[in-house]
């Protein structure tokens, strides 16, 4: 299994992932040389100490042991001088992985925003497109509607009332403009 994390959307750089487990190691070794030496020295006490004991040679038994003794202690003085020389360097190493992994995590807000973005843009514009062949439509429908008003009843479509504020000449009811039909039409008052 892999310890690159899933791919996004918008993830397509393969330096984007952090070293793994054996750059690590190969890194840390270049960093002390010197520890890996004592591990090898105190392995190869311990094995000629075991071959010895095997043999029946007690001399050389003690020997190897104190040979293992002297190798550890100079893995453990190796590790402690390493990191008192690391250690600023080390200080520096975490402070830039962590702004590298800020400014990793702020181009993945970034590109998760722009995608929104998009995805807002697009929905807008299947909105527009939406409504404007909805309100074509619409238009037309009204078109229908005021020719069959006008071929029907014969009305005289204007904007604007004709006739007096009491109800029009003679009693009668005035004409309908364009703008109260389609009034109607929508569900205003006849």
């Amino acid at each position: 299994m892999s310890n690159e994390p899933l791919p996004s959307s918008f993830d397509g750089n393969t330096d984007f992932y952090e070293e793994n487990r054996w750059q690590k190691l190969f890194r840390r070794l270049k960093e002390e040389p010197l520890i890996p030496l004592g591990i090898g020295l105190t392995s190869w006490a311990l094995y000629n100490a075991s071959k010895s004991i095997r043999a029946g040679d007690p001399v050389r038994t003690n020997r190897m042991f104190r040979a293992r003794i002297y190798a550890q202690g100079f893995t453990i003085a190796a590790m402690v001088a390493g990191s008192m020389y690391w250690k600023t360097d080390r200080e520096k190493r975490k402070e830039f992985e962590g702004v590298v992994s800020e400014r990793k995590a702020q181009e993945k807000r970034d590109a998760w925003i722009r995608e929104l973005e998009a995805r807002d843009q697009e929905e807008k514009d299947l909105k527009a497109a939406r409504a404007k062949k909805g309100l074509k439509r619409g238009i037309e429908k009204v078109e229908r509607v005021v020719e069959k008003a006008v071929g029907k009843e014969g009305v005289e479509i204007r904007d604007e009332k004709v006739g007096s504020e009491k109800g029009g000449e003679g009693g009668k009811e005035p004409s309908q403009g364009i703008l109260a039909i389609v009034g109607n039409m929508f569900g205003g008052k006849k």
